[in-house]
């Protein structure tokens, strides 16, 4: 089929390579030549494992061309998918979804025959059957066009992988043409067992707003637990496994630390409230609010944490970050946890040193009154406190016994929960971590330390 992908940013540019790969004829648009051009030589923008690869291959095949014409597409495509960005409304909670009206505007003036209109925006509900009625008054007359709801689920580090083998579709559609034409689409995926389900538009787009939410919820449940756990001395590593044995509750997203970030949790949950108010069920989404309240607290947990390490005050004091992307995987620096713990412990007269495998570039442009490093022993050369804030693998691996001679004191902070205490402690580091105990001194006493001399046992008894 000839399929357009309008808008080619995290979304398009990932979507728009898959279905190419899956042998579809697709021309990706959007507004900026500069982007265009670095994809038209099959490159990719940004940092995702697996699309280079993807773009080269179906470029280099023809299969996939790029153009800023909205009316190139409208001459080209069977099928367009909508894929730009709906932001925070300025000034507001709600989503800014100017772009997405823009794109059905622009490009239903230029159709001249039969085609769908698929939208896979984040938007709130009832977005899609006014589009829906938009895009007929402006086609003209006796050119049938449809609208249909098609949302993604792409984890960033994982977008190719999600979009070429995803765990279900979701088709919102309003005439069984469109649900005919989808299936089409999708059909080397379907052709898999790929679950499948097809429903109103409506429900279509709660779908995607009722998962973001409910990740976010829980990873704010694990966090709040953890807020519990540094009161009394419990152990919420221990407590979330204890836990996700529960097949009701499941030991994803359990992983308590810094928390969310990203361009969407944030934005997605504080719009589907702001929708909920405007619908008159703002009550049944007030605890959003506290999913978010929780989330900023950790990040500020973790500021409060490196002043008690460090005597009180950090004003001075030379701190290594390790990440700055909001995960692993990613060159995203969006509502960065990390960063903005970065940027909060420089306003407070930190000498900060940031490193990251991928995003250092990004995170420059958002927060150039960083100091940035390329590498981990640059990072944390004679640093008094090393923060962890993102669990890229290479954080994982480090030898805490190699890095303790570089730097100026021993303490760290695993803001993610994802290093093994037990070995930078052994290695006489000061470790800290989110929802954890300070393991006492016979914690990292060695067994062999532990096993009484014969002398010693006649002692004893």
């Amino acid at each position: 089929m000839n399929v357009t992908v309008i808008g080619t940013g995290y979304l398009g540019a990932v979507h728009a390579a898959g279905m190419a790969a899956l042998g579809h004829n697709v021309l990706g648009v959007d507004a900026d030549p500069a982007k265009i051009a670095v994809l038209a030589r099959g490159e990719a923008p940004f940092f995702e494992p697996g699309l280079p690869e993807l773009l080269r291959q179906t470029v280099s095949s023809g299969s996939l061309s790029f153009t800023t014409s909205l009316q190139e597409a409208a001459e080209f495509g069977d099928v367009h998918f909508v894929c730009v960005g709906t932001p925070q409304l300025e000034g507001s909670h709600s989503a800014d979804v100017s772009f997405v009206d823009a794109v059905v505007t622009e490009l239903a003036s230029y159709v001249t025959r039969s085609c769908l209109i698929v939208g896979k925006s984040t938007v709130p509900v009832g977005t899609a059957r006014r589009l829906a009625a938009l895009a007929r008054s402006i086609t003209a007359a006796g050119v049938p066009v449809m609208l249909a709801w098609n949302p993604e689920f792409l984890r960033e580090g994982f977008a190719v992988e999600d979009t070429l083998n995803p765990d279900r579709l979701v088709f919102g559609v309003s005439d069984d043409r469109s649900e005919q034409i989808l299936r089409s689409v999708y059909a080397p995926i379907l052709d898999k067992g790929t679950a499948v389900f097809c429903t109103d538009l409506e429900t279509a787009e709660l779908v995607k707003v009722a998962a973001n939410s409910f990740l976010a919820t829980k990873i704010s449940f694990i966090n709040a637990m953890a807020e519990v756990c540094e009161v009394v001395g419990a152990d919420v590593v221990t407590l979330a496994d204890a836990i996700g044995q529960d097949a009701r509750i499941g030991r994803q997203f359990l992983n308590a630390g810094v928390g969310f970030g990203g361009g969407c949790l944030g934005k997605d949950i504080r719009a589907f409230r702001a929708r909920g108010e405007e619908l008159g069920v703002g009550e049944a989404l007030e605890f959003l609010g506290s999913v978010e309240s929780v989330n900023t607290r950790r990040r500020q947990r973790v500021l409060d944490l490196a002043a008690n390490i460090l005597d009180g005050d950090v004003a001075g004091r030379r701190i290594a970050i390790l990440g700055a992307s909001f995960k692993p995987n990613s060159d995203d620096v969006r509502d960065s946890p990390a960063l903005h713990v970065a940027r909060a412990l420089h306003s407070r007269g930190a000498v900060v040193t940031v490193h990251d495998p991928a995003a250092i570039a990004n995170a420059r442009r958002a927060a150039p009154q960083l100091g940035y490093a390329g590498s981990i022993t640059d990072a944390v050369q004679n640093a008094d406190l090393v923060v962890h804030l993102t669990e890229w693998e290479e954080y994982q691996e480090l030898d805490p016994g190699t890095l303790h001679s570089l730097v100026a004191a021993k303490n760290i902070i695993d803001a993610r929960n994802a290093l093994e205490p037990d070995d930078w402690n052994a290695a006489g580091w000061n470790f800290h971590a989110l929802g954890r105990p300070i393991a006492p001194a016979w914690a990292t006493t060695s067994i062999s330390n532990l096993v009484l001399s014969e002398a010693e046992e006649e002692e004893v008894a």
